[in-house]
């Protein structure tokens, strides 16, 4: 008998095998299965812009960002709405058939996706929804399943990338062309293992290309982040919280509180932002409130003053501040404020307006600060003193120790990990991860901090460009640098930018806190035999065999 969803996507899935019942995201089995139809849908409007493509014809701008748009919506804890993907549905449906008459192609060889048509009714819809199966290779070819898996949520980890970037107004066609091909690969059933293993492997560079054009995109637009010292306490007054990845719409939000008495604090992964020069200027954006995305619900609890979500890492809202948390751009959940794009802007009146009323903190509290903005310019101005220091012996090791934050047991091991790291070693941070330990001392080494923040989780751009120009200065590649990767992963994003570092041939990297439940053991044993990855084990074990 049919389950009533099966989604295996992030970490936390079910007894790490797949949520089947209720996500454990929270996301509902109707939602789950809407998402399901959704991704169906896009794989078979690809069949027919990959034909439009290869005849040399152009795709309009505004179906690229449909489809971006579309896959980012359905990423963990992005949006629980189940109206929002009813809509969606119809926008797809009206997309495709635009674009198989652009195409002309004969129903007769397509794929069932392809020409399956969206009934006109929400009711027809779900039960559609109901009846669709992504993974019809599961029980036939397991490893072919899996790579496929692999592929389409890599796929929908580069969407966020590229959604970022086309928000601040940069797109580049090679990589909105990219999606009909890996989507429309979802529903060829002739490829073989080798066929997508290089198809994995392709991905990876087309998704490092996203990366660097939503790197372009940040500082082109704020300029390169600066070391900061950034202020984690809070401040009196009125105020406004704003968590996600979107600059755009940070930045909109502090033109529209200029002026008004409302401070606003980063929150989760918007953290880097306090390190851009562009959006240090405004003095109201005052520093970071909170930790990492999973704590939201005890951070927010009956807070005084106004909350913004911008993209993924959405918790279903307690009761407590139902009335003052708003969402932005794919970002839902059915009983919230939502603030629509009219234009290319957004309005965020009501947002402020309930972060007045509610009247914000009544005092300050003592000042603390820490240390941000390593982005890949801040940290190579010192690779003249970094050099120096690891030949003079100074520096023994790098360690990268980031990714994803979660809620499962098992991720105090980054914490333990961070601590025990030696005094003659350098830890970089990125992603949500580093607030496992990024508010504790780590001193110095040859001069330098011991703990630099690179930034967001997309900043893995940055990580990598890091590590390209030291492995240059030493005239070596990059898996014979003093380099340890340990990462922790949670959702598709992550899945990203693993097969991009894999696609750079990086090996020796250190996953964690579980393997994903969507690779095979086949696919696995691969990753292990090419690319030496390895599951964490303890913090003691792994850095012995680190600095061995």
């Amino acid at each position: 008998m049919k389950s009533p969803m099966f989604c295996y996507q992030c970490e936390q899935t079910a007894l790490g095998t797949g949520c089947t019942e209720f996500g454990v995201c929270g996301k509902e089995a109707g939602v789950a299965a809407l998402q399901d139809l959704l991704v169906y849908q896009l794989e078979g409007l690809a069949v027919y812009g990959a034909a439009v493509l290869g005849q040399g014809q152009s795709i309009a701008q505004a179906t690229h960002r449909l489809v971006i748009e579309a896959l980012f919506s359905t990423l963990t804890n992005v949006n629980f709405d189940a109206g929002f993907f009813l809509e969606l549905l119809k926008e797809t449906e009206t997309a495709k058939l635009a674009l198989k008459t652009q195409a002309g192609v004969s129903a007769g060889s397509l794929p069932t996706a392809a020409v399956y048509r969206l009934p006109g009714d929400d009711e027809a819809i779900q039960r559609d929804a109901d009846q669709i199966d992504l993974r019809p290779a599961a029980m036939l070819n397991p490893d072919i399943q899996s790579l496929k898996d692999i592929l389409l949520y890599g796929i929908k980890g580069m969407a966020a990338y590229a959604h970022h970037a086309w928000m601040l107004g940069y797109q580049d066609s090679a990589i909105s062309e990219y999606f009909y091909r890996g989507l429309s690969a979802m529903l060829d059933e002739s490829l073989t293992l080798n066929d997508l293993i290089g198809m994995v492997m392709e991905f990876g560079q087309i998704n490092l290309k996203t990366m660097e054009l939503l790197d372009r995109a940040n500082t082109g637009s704020f300029g390169h982040p600066e070391p900061t010292q950034a202020l984690i306490t809070r401040k009196k007054g009125p105020f406004i919280i704003i968590s996600g990845h979107d600059l755009s719409d940070l930045v909109q939000l502090l033109d529209q509180t200029d002026g008004t008495g409302v401070n606003v604090y980063t929150h989760g992964e918007m953290l880097p932002a306090l390190a851009y020069p562009g959006l240090k200027k405004y003095p109201h954006l005052v520093g970071n409130y909170g930790s990492a995305w999973q704590n939201q619900q005890r951070e927010f609890d009956d807070l005084p003053g106004s909350i913004l979500m911008t993209t993924n890492c959405l918790m279903e809202p307690r009761p407590s501040y139902e009335d003052r948390i708003f969402t932005s751009g794919v970002v839902g959940f059915p009983q919230l404020a939502h603030i629509e794009e009219k234009a290319g802007k957004k309005d965020f009146t009501p947002v402020i307006q309930r972060a007045l009323q509610l009247g914000g903190w009544g005092a300050d509290e003592p000042e603390k600060h820490i240390l941000v903005g390593f982005g890949r310019n801040a940290t190579l101005s010192h690779a003249g003193e970094i050099v120096a220091a690891v030949k003079s012996g100074q520096i023994r090791h790098f360690f990268l120790v980031g990714g994803c934050d979660g809620a499962k047991s098992g991720r105090n091991y980054y914490t333990e990990f961070a601590e025990k790291t030696p005094a003659d070693s350098v830890i970089l941070t990125l992603a949500c991860g580093k607030y496992r330990f990024n508010k504790q001392e780590f001193g110095t080494v040859a001069g330098l901090p011991r703990l630099l923040d690179i930034g967001q989780c997309n900043d893995a751009y940055s990580a990598i460009q890091i590590a390209l120009a030291l492995a240059d200065a030493f005239n070596c590649g990059v898996n014979d640098l003093p380099l340890t990767m340990v990462l922790s992963w949670y959702e598709q994003k992550a899945v990203c930018i693993l097969l991009t570092l894999l696609s750079l041939g990086i090996k020796n990297i250190y996953l964690g806190p579980t393997l994903p439940a969507f690779i095979s053991p086949n696919v696995l044993k691969f990753l292990v035999d090419t690319f030496e990855i390895k599951p964490i084990s303890t913090p003691q074990a792994d850095l012995a065999a680190m600095l061995a």
